[in-house]
């Protein structure tokens, strides 16, 4: 027997549990377990949600928002149990679209993809957007000091990296996972060394710093605006379930990944928050002139060390542009392939060489590209992202929950919860619920109207000024949907629902599915 034969064993396996869900291998199964993993924690990416709202926390209860970390860590967690265990029954591209179309009715597995499809998209924008926050302090350090931190330069740097992520995207997923486990370790490496350094030698504010709100009133309503930088960063983490059809093994793979990726970010993330912290020469000034962890970087240490580190940054955070992306990607697709978006075929439409599907990552590039129209930074874009991600979480908990109640899960997977599923899944969405009613509250702090940002978005429309942002965007996202969905989208001929065993109590085409042999 040769060396190959296991190797080749497993990817007809795999493809062979693919096709019991009516779906042939087109996408190439490359990634082992640790690639699974470096996708979801290159995706949650603590340097990237910390890199862009680290001000909004500090400014709200100084470093007694440090807390927040544990507190959507335990919350997210109890999620990614619920979404590890219908990973390990449904091992498809598409994540909640998929979940829901297996355990719900046709048109709310629609809505939930739709609604996370766009969620991706806006994330995209959000962290591309993000890049510069980093980069552009990097390059002046490396003596490019014609690059101020304006809004024109982080537009055009942001414009370039999504030009970039795109064609790496097309030129494959094995391409993409090479990149993202180099990131991912330099980001573990990085973030957790370099915290130690400055917890060791540059502590100005000693640990009671998770004490000390610098004067600001931290209370009830606080705590919850201080959340947002944490609530930024820990999710995506159901990213190694997307792509599934991509991973060797992703019944067992998929699962460890998704919680291996909280753990992993949380430990990273909270030890870098902490360092970050301590750092601070002055919490008061810091507070005052909404420092990022760039100022404390230069704060305290010589201009080559600050311009090496911050270039560790840029490359954690190219790498989760380049997982966000390819997260998206795998979403539409996934849809597009069951017929469910406009324009379909073409986007459903795999290379034979490149094994990817060309005009999904092109089309997602573009829709990503459509709020640097009005650019007003990233942080109002990752408020909106990061609700909507929340959103389509709680609807697909929704649909897990209802098919619990009817007897789901029928039959065993590789990771499964027993009895512990229902009250997990109920704890899930209580957190979910909660935090959406958070993120929908409106503040100026978090949920601002455009005249709040004094019209630095504007939407030309009098009326729309005075509407939090939230609210008008996911308005106009379930308005075009609505119609689209009404006008052509139920019309359209649903691919059939293959399911490898009677599991699944109400599929979406709302009969029994059919069962493989």
């Amino acid at each position: 027997m040769s060396a190959s034969t296991p190797v080749s064993s497993g990817h007809e396996r795999d493809s062979a549990d693919l096709a019991q869900f009516g779906y042939k291998q087109e996408l190439k199964r490359s990634l082992g377990t640790f690639s699974s993993f470096a996708v979801a924690f290159s995706y949650i990416s603590p340097s990237t949600g910390i890199f862009t709202l680290f001000f909004l926390g500090l400014t709200t209860i100084g470093g007694v928002f440090i807390w927040t970390w544990p507190v959507v860590a335990l919350g997210q967690f109890i999620i990614a149990l619920n979404f590890a265990e219908v990973s390990s029954h449904y091992p498809v591209a598409g994540s909640v679209f998929q979940w829901t179309k297996y355990l719900s009715r046709r048109s709310y597995a629609w809505f939930s993809g739709w609604i996370y499809l766009f969620a991706g998209i806006l994330t995209v924008t959000a962290v591309v957007g993000t890049l510069p926050l980093a980069l552009i302090p990097a390059l002046n350090g490396l003596g490019w000091h014609s690059l101020g931190l304006t809004l024109h330069t982080e537009l055009v740097t942001a414009l370039i990296t999504l030009v970039v992520i795109t064609v790496l995207n097309i030129y494959g997923v094995r391409l993409v996972a090479i990149i993202n486990n180099t990131g991912v370790i330099f980001e573990i490496l990085g973030m957790f060394v370099f915290a130690l350094i400055l917890i060791a030698f540059h502590n100005h504010q000693g640990i009671s710093v998770v004490t000390h709100s610098g004067g600001l009133h931290v209370g009830s309503s606080t705590f919850l605006v201080a959340m947002f930088m944490s609530l930024f960063v820990i999710y995506g983490f159901d990213t190694a379930s997307t792509l599934a059809e991509e991973t060797r093994d992703p019944r067992r793979a998929a699962p460890k990944a998704v919680l291996f990726s909280i753990v992993g970010a949380f430990v990273i993330g909270g030890v870098f928050l902490l360092g970050t912290l301590m750092a601070i020469p002055n919490l008061h000034t810091a507070i005052a002139n909404s420092w990022s962890p760039a100022n404390v970087i230069e704060a305290n240490f010589s201009p080559h060390f600050a311009t090496v580190y911050l270039l560790v940054v840029s490359a954690a955070i190219f790498v989760c542009c380049l997982s966000i992306m390819a997260a998206t990607i795998r979403l539409c697709f996934g849809m597009s392939r069951d017929n469910q978006l406009p324009f379909s075929r073409p986007l459903a439409r795999v290379s034979p060489t490149l094994h990817t599907p060309i005009w999904t990552c092109i089309t997602i590039a573009v829709l990503s590209a459509i709020p640097f129209i009005q650019y007003t930074g990233a942080g109002i874009i990752a408020i909106a992202a990061t609700a909507m991600i929340y959103f389509a979480y709680f609807l697909g908990n929704i649909a897990i929950l209802l098919a619990r109640l009817r007897g789901w899960p029928r039959n065993s997977a590789p990771f499964r919860l027993g009895a512990w599923g229902l009250p997990v899944n109920i704890l899930g969405l209580l957190y979910g619920g909660a935090m959406l009613i958070n993120f929908a509250w409106p503040r100026a702090a978090s949920n601002p109207t455009p005249k709040q940002t004094a019209l630095a978005l504007n939407f030309h429309i009098g009326f729309l000024n005075g509407i939090p942002i939230l609210w008008t965007v996911f308005v106009v996202l379930a308005v075009i949907g609505a119609i689209y969905y009404l006008a052509a989208g139920q019309r359209k001929e649903f691919a059939p629902i293959v399911a490898p065993s009677p599991d699944d109590p109400l599929p979406a085409t709302g009969s029994a599915p059919r069962v493989g042999s």
